[in-house]
């Protein structure tokens, strides 16, 4: 047992948590970096976003060798080796987590592997291989994440249940796949699942998948999976689940009836919990939610003054670059700076086939909150560079206030989505305009040009679409 001091500790080396302690250490404090894993990153490197989007990768490539043979490009069937696509994404995750160890190492900040446990406002312990090391600390950034949620009902024990973490793994691809879920993670891992082999049925308790987006972006999705799922059952309630031999019996309530099916596989995407218990938070001044999440104030603090908390563990949107930016903000406050997380643009991307990315205000919480917006749509069917490599799925769309024409927010679904919104988020944080868009001059042909005109759709003039009236082009609250 020693003890060692610092001027801030850092629980958990996710996106959040390593942004944090190399951002204090930029500033002059002396950082402690403590996560459990043996591998830096956090939830998001190592069994989340990255793993994900490399498997995405993998399998489009598959569909699109699939898809060419009208192009006249004919490629043989194509075999996977699972072993291998493993070992291709795990190397990424291996580069990845070397590489923030390196700059952990360049900013001297000291890492220590192993869980974290308060014993006061000013200690924690870490149950370290070697065994329990007592730091002291001036300030403390808690950034431990969430893990997936799993109703009690469901957790049988049984391998064949998974979690978004054991369905990155790949172990093998079940032939009758049931997913628990129609959530970003849910639908990102059923497309994948369905290129590999699976007949995937997706149910989902609400009228709709990707709740958070708009319906008419949604829908892009929607129409993907029921043409390459088995099914997507909607307002569809699972009872219960149960091992049945090598199979799991699931039971569903259809038109008020219990129906039971079996499957090879049930992947379990409903929601993530907060990373924070037996972790000593109550031998602090530190308050949770009714969800267990912690309780922060603008400036991330929470109700113990030596203590801040970002990223997932404090609940709302979680997204990585969400807990990165919430990361700059505690440090900033705990060196004394001015900085608050107040009207800031997170956009969110989900990595689906096609992609729908969103920022600021959707058309959706607009009608909820009674505020008056004109919407513009441009339809990529009128995109040269969507024909060009026959992906025309998609749209862009701008929610602008009507008086003075500036930009509240901004939908993109399609193709390469994700890579788009950044201009739409940018637009909005600098109270951009919408003439502002479309004046702004968009390399032809590109899809980032769709966001150009889009914003001429808002005025009626579109280059690549007939001539309208502003009334017509526009839906209004």
């Amino acid at each position: 047992m020693s003890e060692m001091n610092t001027d801030v500790v850092v629980i958990g080396a996710g996106p959040g948590g390593y942004a944090a302690a190399f951002a204090a250490a930029d500033k002059g404090h002396k950082v402690i970096l403590v996560d459990k894993g043996k591998n830096l990153g956090g939830v998001c490197l190592n069994r989340g976003c990255i793993p994900s989007k490399a498997l995405l990768h993998a399998t489009k490539l598959i569909k699109e060798a699939k898809e060419s043979e009208f192009r006249g490009i004919i490629f043989a069937e194509p075999k996977v080796d699972l072993k291998k696509m493993k070992e291709w994404k795990e190397s990424i995750i291996e580069k990845l987590s070397q590489g923030i160890g390196f700059i952990a190492k360049q900013r001297n900040v000291e890492v220590l592997n192993g869980r974290g446990y308060f014993e006061d406002s000013n200690t924690i312990r870490v149950e370290t291989e070697k065994g329990q090391q007592f730091v002291k600390f001036k300030k403390a950034i808690v950034a431990v994440g969430s893990k997936p949620a799993m109703p009690k009902a469901f957790d049988l024990g049984n391998k064949r249940i998974m979690t978004s973490t054991e369905a990155l793994e790949i172990e093998d691809v079940p032939k009758d796949l049931l997913v628990v879920g129609g959530g970003y993670i849910g639908m990102e891992l059923s497309t994948v699942y369905s290129v590999l082999g699976s007949n995937v049925v997706v149910v989902e308790a609400m009228k709709s998948i990707l709740m958070g987006a708009d319906p008419d972006m949604a829908r892009y999705v929607m129409d993907y999976a029921r043409e390459n799922f088995k099914e997507v059952r909607l307002e569809t309630k699972v009872l219960e689940m149960a091992t049945s031999g090598k199979k799991i019996k699931v039971t569903f309530e259809i038109d008020g009836k219990p129906v039971d099916e079996l499957y090879d596989k049930v992947l379990v995407s409903v929601g993530r919990a907060p990373n924070c218990e037996d972790m000593g938070l109550e031998n602090t001044k530190i308050e949770k939610d009714e969800k267990g999440f912690i309780k922060v104030n603008e400036k991330q603090q929470t109700a113990d003054e030596n203590i801040f908390a970002i990223g997932d563990v404090v609940g709302g949107l979680m997204l990585a670059h969400k807990a990165s930016k919430e990361a700059r903000i505690a440090v900033d406050v705990l060196s004394g700076e001015y900085n608050e997380f107040k009207d800031i643009i997170i956009p969110a991307v989900v990595f689906t086939d096609p992609e729908v990315a969103w920022a600021g205000l959707t058309e959706s919480e607009a009608k909820q909150q009674g505020i008056k917006v004109e919407v513009a749509r441009f339809p990529w069917a009128a995109s040269g560079r969507a024909l060009s490599f026959d992906r025309t799925d998609g749209l862009t769309k701008l929610i602008v206030e009507p008086e003075t024409e500036r930009v509240l927010g901004i939908g993109v679904v399609g193709h390469g989505a994700g890579e788009l919104v950044s201009e739409g988020a940018f637009a909005i944080e600098m109270g951009a305009t919408v003439r502002d868009l479309a004046e702004t001059v968009h390399p032809h042909p590109t899809l980032s040009e769709t966001l150009m005109e889009c914003a001429e759709v808002f005025y009626g003039h579109c280059t690549h679409m007939a001539p309208r009236k502003k009334s017509q082009a526009v839906k209004q609250e």
